[in-house]
């Protein structure tokens, strides 16, 4: 494995296993004040219940996002020294924003757990509010940092370096509102899907468990809007990458020749040493319509690309395919999930409908690591879009298999350990949720709307 490689891998297994606590830290803390809103008005336990079982769960992926995420900022500078020094300047705000804002999340989460009966109801739910904006503040910077990577602005080069920078021009990248948008829904609909998963399977196996009932509802309050509006964002920001990465939208659709009326292409496998596509299904003139809401627009093909240029076609197509099917299902899902609530009908009775949501549980965290597949290695080989190549930003110290290897272990045990903790805190029924999970329990409405613990 060369270095360029390994420090490539190492920085993709440390992303792709900070991601998953990133978007748990911004769509766990909604839960959570949704629960306990919900609390406050009814006075049912079983809301309580939730509330303070999903901030223990907040805590602890925050936690470990908190740890992971330190660990990338390490290797920004260690393992692509030439990007930070090139970038640093005009990307170092939205990460000092960030910073801002995880500290911001950190401060009130805290009072969130420790505040039950120490502030008064409204300062608690206030709290958890500003645990929820503040995590999804930290998520938009950190993103806008990424689309100013695709799409570079607010500087000017002279002899060869950045000069006149404008850190809020950089800001405004014409990548920021797509990107930031499509991952924040994909934060929601991921997590929220996840946590419904887990709790469908719970009611299918005990259908007169009202804890998981309850937690099911809640979760879809979530992952049903977030899951049917994350089609058009993502229809949207293919449309940006269309103009401004026409590479990157070549090698999403597999599309190897420039063409009028290009097809889109379900499916298939590309073979860039032929320039075809095995397999697919093409439906005519699809992909120009949809990338220019115009069936007959060219669509510009991977010959127009140095051959050095090249994404990796294959990975791109494949993980381009595999989000926008996860996309559709997890879409299909939350309309049948929707018809289901609206008729109110018992969950119980509703075993297909169970036995989908179970399944789909993890399929929303797949497709969000597949998403950041396609933004990174269709970038490729840039590390700054028409800039800067990887090659020339990873670092010259040698024998980076190590750090790698021994990262990925430490990431395997700790995602173990984490697993486990959540599996105790959340999933398995402690007293309280024992007693909640049997048949006999009903829960009280309680008249008093600010009731607190006892």
């Amino acid at each position: 494995m060369s270095d360029l490689l390994a420090a490539r891998a190492q920085m993709a297994t440390s992303l792709a296993f900070h991601i998953l606590f990133a978007v748990a830290g911004i769509a766990m803390p909604v839960l959570m004040v949704v629960a306990e809103w919900r609390w406050r008005r009814s006075g049912d336990p079983l809301d309580l219940d939730l509330a303070k079982r999903w901030s223990k769960g907040t805590a602890i992926l925050f936690a470990v996002g908190a740890v992971s995420g330190t660990v990338l900022s390490f290797e920004l500078g260690l393992l692509w020294p030439s990007f930070m020094e090139y970038a640093g300047p005009i990307i170092g705000m939205p990460f000092s924003l960030e910073g801002f804002a995880f500290f911001t999340e950190a401060i009130f989460l805290g009072i969130y757990l420790y505040g039950w009966d120490r502030i008064s109801p409204r300062a608690h739910l206030a709290s958890g509010v500003l645990v929820a904006l503040s995590g999804i503040a930290s998520g938009i910077f950190v993103v806008i940092a990424n689309a100013w990577m695709n799409a570079p602005v607010g500087f000017r080069i002279v002899d060869g370096r950045p000069a006149d920078i404008d850190p809020l021009g950089a800001m405004m990248t014409p990548a920021a509102f797509t990107q930031t948008t499509h991952m924040t829904l994909a934060a929601f609909s991921a997590t929220a899907i996840a946590v419904a998963g887990i709790h469908a399977w719970f009611v299918r196996r005990d259908p007169d468990a009202p804890f998981h009932r309850r937690a099911l509802s809640i979760a879809l309050l979530v992952a049903i809007p977030s899951s049917l509006a994350q089609p058009v964002v993502g229809h949207w920001s293919a449309q940006h990458v269309a103009r401004h990465q026409p590479a990157k939208l070549a090698a999403m659709e597999a599309q190897f020749t420039t063409e009028r009326g290009a097809p889109l292409r379900v499916g298939g496998w590309p073979d860039p040493a032929t320039a075809t596509v095995a397999g697919a299904i093409e439906i005519p003139g699809g992909l120009s319509f949809l990338a220019f809401d115009d069936p007959t627009a060219e669509v510009a093909g991977l010959d127009r690309v140095p051959r050095a240029d090249w994404p990796n076609v294959r990975i791109v197509h494949v993980a381009f395919q595999l989000m926008v099917g996860i996309g559709t299902w997890l879409a299909v899902v939350s309309v049948w999930a929707a018809w289901v609530m609206w008729r109110r009908r018992p969950w119980e009775t509703q075993r297909r409908l169970l036995l989908a949501l179970a399944g789909s549980g993890p399929l929303g965290l797949v497709a969000l690591e597949a998403g950041w597949v396609v933004t990174e290695v269709g970038r490729q080989p840039w590390i700054i879009q028409g800039l800067v190549r990887t090659a020339d930003a990873v670092t010259p110290v040698p024998g980076l298999v190590v750090p790698f290897v021994t990262f990925t272990l430490l990431y395997v045990a700790l995602g173990v350990a984490v697993v486990w903790l959540l599996y105790r805190q959340i999933v398995r029924t402690g007293p309280m949720g024992e007693f909640m999970a049997t048949r006999e329990y009903a829960a009280p409405a309680l008249a008093n709307t600010d009731a607190r613990p006892a």
